[in-house]
C-alpha cells in the first residue's frame, strides 16, 4: 500500500469562550506531558500551543480510526531523546509506534498539518506556514538566507520582498523539521531553493489564506553534509 500524504489547515480559534472551551478539550484529549508543557506557557501562547496540539491530535485519530484520547504523545527530540514534549511528534496506539508521520507549523493564528499515513521505512516530513510580516525587519538576508537564496530576492521590493523571504523560510523550516534539528542548524548554512524534496505549498492545496508562504518537506532521511 502507497504512503498516503493528507495537508490540513485550521484557522484561528477565536470563538466565544475560547479559553474555557480549549481547556475542556486538552483535559478530555491531551495527555499529562502535553498538559504540563502547556501549563508553563503565558495565555497567548499556551492557547496556539493546546490549539494545535489538539488539531494535530485529532488529524491522526481520524487517520487512525480511534478516538483522540487513545493516543499517547511520543516526541522524539534529537539532543533530549524520546519521550521529550517537544521535538518530531509522533503517537503511540495501545504501546507501539502509531504507523504516522506527522509535522505542525503555526502562524498568526493558523494552524498547518501535514501527515503520511502508513510511511515508507525511512521517510521523514516536514511542514510549515509562514506569514511574510514575521520578515519584515532589517538583516533577515543577512541571519537567514545564503547567497543564492540572497541572489534570487534581487529586485524585488515592498511585499513582493516580504513573501519571497516568506518563501525561503518556509521551505528552510520544513526541511529542518523533516531533519529533526530545526534552527539548532544554522539557516543560512541550508540552500533550500533547488533542494529535491522541497516543494512550495500552493493556497488550494494548503487551504492557507493567500497571503502566507507554506512549504512541505517529504524525503528519506538525508545523510550530514
Amino acid at each position: 500500500m502507497a504512503s498516503q500524504l493528507i495537508v490540513r489547515s485550521v484557522p484561528p480559534f477565536g470563538v466565544p469562550g475560547a479559553p474555557e472551551v480549549l481547556d475542556a478539550a486538552a483535559r478530555e484529549q491531551l495527555d499529562d506531558v502535553e498538559l504540563g508543557r502547556a501549563r508553563g506557557l503565558e495565555p497567548g501562547p499556551r492557547a496556539a500551543f493546546l490549539a494545535g496540539r489538539l488539531a494535530q491530535r485529532r488529524l491522526a485519530a481520524e487517520l487512525l480510526d480511534v478516538p483522540p484520547a487513545k493516543l499517547i504523545a511520543a516526541y522524539d527530540c534529537p539532543q533530549c531523546g524520546p519521550g521529550s514534549p517537544h521535538g518530531r511528534p509522533g503517537y503511540t496506539l495501545s504501546g507501539a509506534p502509531a504507523p504516522l508521520l506527522l509535522s505542525l507549523s503555526r502562524s498568526a493564528g493558523w494552524v498547518l498539518l501535514a501527515a503520511v499515513l502508513d510511511p515508507e521505512a525511512g521517510l521523514r516530513l516536514g511542514v510549515d506556514v509562514q506569514d511574510p510580516a514575521g520578515a519584515d525587519f532589517d538583516g533577515f538576508d543577512q541571519v537567514a538566507l545564503g547567497r543564492a537564496e540572497r541572489d534570487s530576492l534581487r529586485g524585488l521590493s515592498a511585499a513582493g520582498l516580504l513573501h519571497g523571504r516568506a518563501r525561503l523560510w518556509a521551505r528552510k523550516e520544513a526541511w529542518l523539521k523533516l531533519c529533526g534539528t530545526g534552527l539548532l542548524t544554522a539557516p543560512e548554512t541550508v540552500e533550500v531553493l533547488h533542494r529535491p524534496g522541497i516543494r512550495d505549498l500552493p493556497p488550494d492545496e494548503s487551504g492557507l489564506p493567500a497571503q502566507f508562504a507554506a512549504a512541505l518537506a517529504l524525503s528519506a532521511l538525508p545523510g550530514r553534509g
